[in-house]
């Protein structure tokens, strides 16, 4: 068990998916934490606060409701915690809803990061841990997706506020030399997950009795991660703050890695799984058939995607590998329970 420290970590998004799993985590290592999350609406915020009602049960964490945008009152807590590792995985989350408000992701994503960066500049943070997403390879469709692989052309402001997240904070590694770990999630699912992802969208339809929808006509892949093997790999990362790399150069730049004490992670299965398999797989979970309404490829989606971790095993030996089939039945157990079926 990790030492108590009577200085916090800071886990932003901490009401959300994959913060509600990292805060438990290091509140069961006997961590102190402070949990920022503003428990917006952008989905059912009772499952937000059905969250946060599993981590206030312990005497370790405190909840600060802010929106990241608010910089005096963001100024604020970092100067009166002085947080010594910060994990953000606060966001405006979602591809397609990117197309409809833009300007949540600007707000969230662009302004409330450099208030975190600020926050961590100015106030003696010894690493800070941001979620990136997979999203930033766009319209790459070399596979396996890796680190050292260009990210230039995403597809969606989703993926384009996080590729601006990970510049943003590599300017402040060569600049403040504050040590940045980017995390480029792939498809997180499992307990307590978001209702406008696949595996709640497929699990609620089929349960109602209505068709799930299957874009590009079904034939989209992807490296679908379970949020434990997640967790494992953001809480062994945090640890370990980013160094500079001294064979690093700028006449050949590798974009996963830098001269600066900034590094960039796949966190993935490395074993993607074709969506209709996933939708197979959900339907014996629940003993119930999908009735399933075939449609176009929506605007910034991609066909595939596909982690290569090998950096993340190298680095803290270990590497996500929850089998999709084990995955979905806990999330389909869960989804049952939660819901009172």
């Amino acid at each position: 068990m990790a030492p108590v420290n009577d200085n916090p970590i800071l886990v932003t998004g901490a009401a959300g998916f994959i913060g509600s799993h990292v805060a438990r985590r290091l509140l069961e290592q006997g961590r102190h934490v402070v949990g920022l999350d503003n428990l917006n609406a952008y989905y059912d915020p009772k499952l937000k606060e059905a969250r946060l009602a599993r981590l206030t049960t312990s005497g370790a964490f405190r909840f600060v409701r802010m929106n990241l945008e608010d910089r005096a009152g963001m100024a604020a807590l970092f100067a009166a915690e002085r947080f010594p590792h910060v994990i953000h995985l606060a966001a405006q989350a979602g591809v397609r809803y990117s197309l409809t408000d833009p300007h949540a992701y600007v707000d969230a994503n662009m302004q409330g990061f450099v208030n975190v960066l600020e926050g961590c500049r100015h106030n003696g943070c010894r690493h800070l841990v941001f979620a990136s997403s997979s999203s930033v390879y766009g319209a790459n469709t070399k596979l396996p997706f890796r680190t050292t692989d260009n990210v230039d052309h995403p597809l969606s402001l989703y993926g384009a506020s996080k590729k601006a997240n990970e510049l943003m904070a590599h300017s402040y590694a060569h600049l403040f030399r504050l040590p940045v770990t980017g995390l480029r999630f792939f498809t997180v699912y499992g307990p307590w997950g978001r209702p406008d992802m696949a595996m709640w969208l497929f699990t609620k339809a089929i349960l109602e009795g209505q068709p799930i929808k299957l874009f590009n006509h079904g034939n989209m892949r992807r490296d679908f991660t379970y949020v434990d093997d997640v967790v494992e790999s953001v809480v062994r990362l945090v640890d370990r703050p980013a160094t500079p790399d001294p064979s690093w150069s700028g006449d050949a730049p590798d974009p996963g890695r830098s001269a600066a004490p900034w590094r960039i992670y796949n966190i993935g299965n490395n074993q993607p799984a074709d969506v209709p398999q996933v939708v197979t797989l959900i339907e014996r979970a629940l003993g119930k058939a999908a009735r399933r309404e075939m449609l176009p490829m929506q605007p910034g989606d991609v066909p595939a995607t596909y982690a290569d971790v090998d950096d993340l095993m190298r680095d803290v030996g270990f590497r996500p590998s929850t089998p999709i089939a084990d995955g979905v039945n806990r999330f389909v157990a869960w989804y049952r329970e939660y819901h009172g079926l």
